[in-house]
């Protein structure tokens, strides 16, 4: 999918985030990734392949 130089992480990569946005729509909470990953605003993931990945927001210590 990716075009551009350095290609975005694929993905299946763990750095998947990294990709650069194609399409923001802050005001439904979601963008979509140059790899195809539907990315949320509560850190939540829609894989290309159909895989939800839940959200992973880091945790604060106490």
């Amino acid at each position: 999918m990716c075009s551009h130089e350095p290609p975005c992480p694929s993905f299946e990569d763990t750095d998947r985030e990294a990709a650069r946005v194609l399409s923001s729509h802050p005001e439904q909470g979601w963008s979509l990734l140059c790899n195809g990953v539907v990315l949320f605003d509560d850190t939540g993931e829609l894989l290309p392949d159909g895989v939800s990945v839940a959200p992973h927001r880091p945790r604060v210590a106490a």
